[in-house]
């Protein structure tokens, strides 16, 4: 099975993790492995104890707020973990260990990418989306400007962020169970999906926050066991392993130096910028900020996040440089020269290696249950985007009961689980890597232009909202399908029209051109009334006064 790490779009899938939990194996179809019996035991216990979560969760789910947001009582170190364990997927545990025992410091450059937006989200939007929001990041875009239009607006991007994302989500789901638990691909993606919707439907925010929360732990901890065993072996000394790794690798003395990644510099700095800004505009993402008592919990939410996915990656990167000495040389782990089950079970083979299979099944069962908890976390951004922002702020016009808004959104996460589980399957043999660009690409120049400007410019209006809204849209997903991703590999042209892999550097300043455009000559009443608006607006978001408060259980 060939290595998919040649592609930045799928080093971005490998990376990036709240959203990406797609790994190689969804690129090209995996092969099938033998029965994993101990995985499969550990995963089930995993599935019972979240059950019970679940149905616990559904007995404290009385609202809309409690369904949404968990009532907005979860702490800051509690949400602090689940952002953690909605940012550290599977494919960041099996690509990134992949990418740094192939390319060495090369797979290390790439985790700085995804660590610069945090300060980001820190300093300049935390503080402001728990005071400004309520249930979804809409609640902050719409604010003073027309409730109808642009909820429709950041609901429809949202819910393409969703889709696509959902069914990258499947595939790699799909392909990294057949890896790791010898399942079949199909039954695979029904567990996922069903698995799925349980946990939203019925346990709504406060059962997907805590199997987040669980899920973390667990990665953590096995990460942690793999990383401290294996790290024994070079007597606990960083400058053995190095050295011993340079030995072993192809590339020797320049394994740890900057390497052929970052030769084309356009197409790496659009990467990192759709990686840094579009986990700034991803909808399940904002929507955690929701969840905490109040901007003091928020900022110590990213706080925490920040220490436990800083942590993990060093981790991984320590994993990947051992194993190119443990598995590397091992070649009881090689079948004709090519690693057994492909790249991306370098994590696993290094399991196995240093704690045998008990680890092995252990560290397979929380690769599943971290796609799991992601899925869940993006089935449920999807539905709010339909049940609160659509149904209720646009067809009902804020006069829909709680009762009635929660019913939409189980419908809604009902029917979000039957598209995802059908087009997982239908696209198994798909190369999806440019859906994972593409999502990152509309969440960097969709979402995140029209959400800064509006918590920070006083001068948006509803039409540049609109214009700078639908153009990063629009212009993403121009940009995505004319590059060689799609135009190539899925339609079969002869070459791209568009020469990069990436949209964010190109539909970023499209996206905040057309807003300030549209804005700046728009002379009308309603944009006076919305920009005279915006000083009471500044003021809950400095003090939090009207801001939404945590519900009492």
């Amino acid at each position: 099975m060939k290595s998919a790490f040649r592609n930045p779009l799928v080093l971005a899938a490998a990376f990036a993790a709240p959203a990406l939990t797609l790994a190689a194996p969804a690129v090209e179809a995996a092969e099938k492995q033998p029965l994993n019996i101990s995985a499969i035991a550990m995963f089930l216990l995993f599935v019972l104890m979240t059950m019970g979560i679940t149905y616990w969760a559904s007995r404290k789910t009385q609202s809309a707020a409690d369904f949404y947001t968990a009532g907005g009582g979860i702490t800051g170190f509690q949400n602090g973990l689940a952002i953690a364990g909605d940012y550290m997927s599977a494919a960041t545990l099996l690509g990134l260990t992949a990418l740094v025992f192939d390319k060495g410091y090369d797979g290390y450059i790439y985790t700085i990418a995804f660590f610069v937006g945090w300060p980001m989200i820190l300093f300049l939007m935390a503080e402001r989306l728990r005071n400004l929001g309520r249930f979804t990041f809409a609640d902050i875009t719409s604010y003073r400007l027309d409730q109808g239009k642009v909820r429709t607006m950041a609901a429809i991007s949202s819910l393409v962020v969703v889709s696509f994302y959902l069914i990258a989500q499947m595939v790699g789901a799909g392909q990294l169970i057949k890896l790791l638990f010898g399942l079949d691909y199909e039954l695979a993606i029904v567990v996922v999906g069903a698995l799925m919707m349980v946990y939203v439907i019925f346990g709504g925010m406060i059962a997907t926050t805590w199997v987040q929360i669980i899920k973390a732990c667990l990665l953590l901890a096995g990460g942690t066991a793999v990383c401290v065993l294996a790290f024994s072996k070079f007597d606990f000394s960083y400058t053995e392993l190095v050295a011993r790794a340079s030995e072993a690798h192809k590339l020797g003395d320049k394994l740890m130096a900057p390497g052929a990644l970052m030769a084309d510099p356009i197409n790496a700095v659009s990467l990192c910028l759709g990686l840094m800004f579009g986990i700034a505009g991803l909808p399940h993402i904002l929507m955690r900020f929701f969840t905490v008592t109040d901007a003091k919990e928020a900022r110590k939410s990213v706080l925490y996040a920040s220490g436990f996915i800083g942590y993990f990656f060093n981790v991984i990167f320590l994993m990947g440089l051992a194993a190119i000495v443990i598995v590397g040389k091992d070649p009881g782990f090689f079948t004709g020269g090519k690693l057994n089950g492909g790249g991306n079970m370098v994590a696993m083979h290094l399991a196995k290696a240093v704690g045998g299979d008990l680890l092995l099944g252990f560290l397979a069962a929380v690769a599943f249950a971290t796609i799991l908890a992601v899925v869940s976390g993006l089935a449920l951004a999807g539905a709010s985007a339909i049940s609160h922002d659509l149904y209720a702020r646009v067809i009902k016009k804020g006069t829909a009961t709680d009762k009635e808004e929660m019913k939409v959104s189980r419908i809604a996460t009902l029917a979000l689980g039957l598209v995802a589980v059908t087009l997982g399957i239908l696209f198994e043999k798909q190369n999806v890597a440019f859906m994972v660009g593409l999502a990152f690409g509309i969440a960097a120049a969709g979402n995140f232009p029209v959400l800064i400007l509006s918590m920070y410019w006083k001068g948006l209006t509803t039409r540049g909202a609109l214009a700078g809204g639908y153009g990063g849209l629009v212009s993403a997903v121009t940009f995505v399908v004319l590059s060689k991703s799609v135009w190539v590999t899925v339609l079969g042209n002869p070459a791209p029209i568009f020469p990069y892999e990436q949209p964010a550097l190109f539909a970023m300043p499209i996206a905040f051109g057309l807003a300030i455009f549209f804005s700046v000559t728009e002379r009308s009443a309603r944009s006076r009334a919305e920009q005279l608006a915006f000083d009471d607006q500044f003021v809950r978001a400095q003090t939090g006064l009207g801001a939404a408060a945590a519900s009492k259980h």
